[in-house]
């Protein structure tokens, strides 16, 4: 999620063809001719990603690049939208670009990206030791049984809180609504997620849906399931707090900085986001929450919520040049070294199931047990073919009922029929 962008007119494109987003390319196939090509090769490599907005990234390819000064990695950076990640991603595998190495690939996208045959299979001289790595990490990197990336980060939404206003985290959402009055008479806002039209309310409506007991899609990616009262309930409780102004108006429009923003300058009681904000609010001079907030898992109807597991692969381009370089590169993302500097500097969630339980790291990192706690419960968001047609389904229709445009039953319906539609082609 906070890796992710493109340009404005490969994005009109790429809405046009929605419902072909994860058929077209490659022939529809994970065969290609290029998998077979520049195995040996070495040499200097680019690693795209979206964004940076930890503290991390830049220093583990620093420390990459002084060991490997033959070797060289330059990151690429990409705007800060997830969608256009994606698009700029298959833009450039379709072009056979050889200077995208090595791509930070959203969990979402690992399968799609599979199929069309824009990723190295990750096996023969290529294949990476998942020993170790947490399983949902693992099996969230492969398709159809092959590895086709190497887990870099898991993710999971938690609530921040200001924990010098609120003793005790709610548990559940009427706890939180509560606590609204407290926001209240301190004169600022009191909850706000990642509500604009984009990913990240796909994100969050998964959350609140699969936190009610819905779902979104059925095991077999293509039959619509949203359409239950128990998605109608999830999804309710974010179009209620907003027409109640417990989600501030302008929470619309918050993709995770302006939510992070709004947090770190006191602005906000509440705040459903990554792990990679704690760094950020611990550590930067002009938050004003520093000392003053806590982490919570996030809350759900009768306990612990359903966070929406997130993370980051990092594959091999099928069009690389240099893949022995980019495989070295990737079990280097994976070390015990730049996973420290991840959890370290940048507060991303490790794929190392060991760190979790380290007592030293809990004591200098204590969110660790609620980050696990959150991806133990976290769900996948729907894992289907026809992934890029199902999150607009999602995000369009989430969004008109949040704003009050339709009823939240309405569009459970709508996005049901939209989804339908795309899985049969039409």
């Amino acid at each position: 999620m906070r890796h992710a962008r493109i340009a404005a007119s490969v994005a009109a494109l790429s809405t046009l063809a929605l419902p072909l987003a994860a058929c077209g390319g490659g022939g529809g196939s994970s065969s290609n001719d290029a998998f077979a090509a520049h195995l040996k090769d070495r040499g200097p490599i680019t690693y795209v990603q979206g964004k940076v907005n930890d503290n991390a990234t830049h220093e583990v390819i620093a420390r990459w690049n002084a060991e490997h000064p033959d070797e060289k990695v330059t990151l690429k950076e990409q705007t800060a939208a997830a969608d256009q990640q994606h698009d700029d991603l298959v833009r450039n595998f379709d072009a056979k670009n050889a200077d995208y190495d090595v791509v930070s690939v959203d969990l979402v996208w690992t399968a799609e990206f599979a199929a069309k045959g824009y990723l190295q299979p990750l096996k023969g001289d290529l294949a990476i030791d998942t020993n170790g790595l947490l399983d949902s990490a693992v099996k969230g990197a492969q398709y159809n049984g092959t590895q086709y990336a190497a887990p870099m980060t898991s993710d999971g939404g938690m609530l921040y809180y200001r924990s010098d206003l609120v003793k005790t985290p709610p548990k559940t959402w009427d706890e939180l609504f509560a606590d609204c009055a407290i926001a209240k008479q301190a004169h600022i806002d009191c909850y706000a997620g990642q509500f604009n039209k984009y990913e990240g309310l796909t994100v969050n409506a998964s959350e609140a849906i699969n936190g009610a007991g819905g779902s979104i899609v059925g095991t077999d990616g293509k039959t619509p399931t949203v359409d239950s009262p128990e998605a109608t309930k999830g999804l309710e409780v974010l179009a209620k707090a907003y027409q109640d102004g417990d989600i501030p108006k302008q929470a619309i429009t918050y993709q995770e900085e302006e939510g992070r923003q709004s947090f770190e300058s006191g602005k906000l009681l509440f705040l459903r986001n990554w792990p990679y904000v704690y760094s950020l609010a611990s550590g930067e001079a002009s938050s004003k929450v520093k000392g003053k907030f806590d982490v919570a898992p996030l809350p759900g109807f009768d306990g612990v919520g359903a966070s929406t597991l997130g993370g980051h692969n990092a594959a091999i381009s099928a069009y690389s040049d240099h893949k022995a370089t980019a495989i070295d590169f990737l079990k280097y993302l994976e070390s015990e070294e730049a996973q420290s500097l991840f959890l370290g500097k940048g507060s991303l969630a490790p794929i190392r199931t060991e760190v979790y339980k380290d007592p030293a790291l809990v004591k200098k990192y204590p969110y660790l047990p609620t980050l696990l706690t959150s991806i133990e419960n976290a769900v996948p968001r729907p894992i289907t073919p026809f992934y890029q047609a199902v999150t607009k389904a999602v995000q369009d229709n989430a969004y008109a009922a949040i704003k009050g445009d339709k009823t939240s039953a309405q569009a459970v319906k709508d996005m049901a029929a939209a989804i339908k539609a795309a899985s049969s082609g039409q």
